[in-house]
């Protein structure tokens, strides 16, 4: 039985581009953010992958990425289910900030220190650990179930909620896992036995 799980960082976003915090506010993906999830759906689509289902965000950089996924493999009506729990992890008051001027008003080392610590948030924001603990409720409940029932399931998120599954299924410790960057765009393919446990992992591009 094939059980399958395909995880993938949004393409590049207006806010990315500009060097700005994110979070939970909703820019769209840029032209090279399109292409990036086309490109996606492409390399997705070489490896002849169908999805049973899809789950992505709230935020219309994750889903847009799906879609385009979803496009680029022939599954354009597949089920999708939108979970606020798959967000990007919330950076309070840093939101809609350039990032070199938060280092100015911070200091770069308070700001390295929201950005990559592991349980400390940003002010009115969330720690990777907050964000976790919203995350991996959602895998538990929701998408494993189908994994382990034998299904191909696609999910398209965000860097830090992501970061967060990668940190259970590849088994990383705090350390590592904010020493952990995923690229835009870039899929991402777990199999898994029966116990849950990863049998495999690509990652194409």
């Amino acid at each position: 039985m094939e059980r399958t799980l395909i995880l993938v960082r949004h393409g590049q976003s207006e806010w990315n581009l500009k060097n700005l915090f994110t979070g939970w506010k909703d820019p769209d993906l840029t032209d090279a953010g399109v292409e990036e999830a086309i490109m996606a759906g492409k390399l997705l689509a070489e490896r002849n992958l169908r999805f049973d289902i899809a789950f992505t965000s709230e935020l219309i950089r994750a889903q847009r990425t799906c879609q385009y996924i979803l496009d680029g493999v022939g599954q354009s009506s597949l089920e999708t289910i939108r979970e606020q729990a798959l967000n990007e992890r919330d950076y309070g008051d840093l939101s809609g900030l350039n990032k070199d001027d938060a280092r100015k008003k911070w200091g770069d080392e308070q700001v390295h220190v929201w950005r990559r610590s592991y349980d400390i948030p940003p002010p009115g924001g969330e720690s990777l650990k907050d964000t976790g603990a919203r995350v991996w409720p959602c895998y538990l409940t929701d998408i494993l179930p189908r994994i382990l029932a034998g299904e191909c399931v696609l999910v398209a998120a965000h860097g830090n909620s992501l970061r967060a599954l990668v940190m259970i299924l590849d088994g990383l410790d705090t350390k590592q896992v904010t020493e952990l960057n995923l690229g835009t765009g870039v899929p991402m393919i777990y199999r898994l036995d029966a116990f849950s446990k990863v049998i495999s992992k690509e990652v194409l591009g």
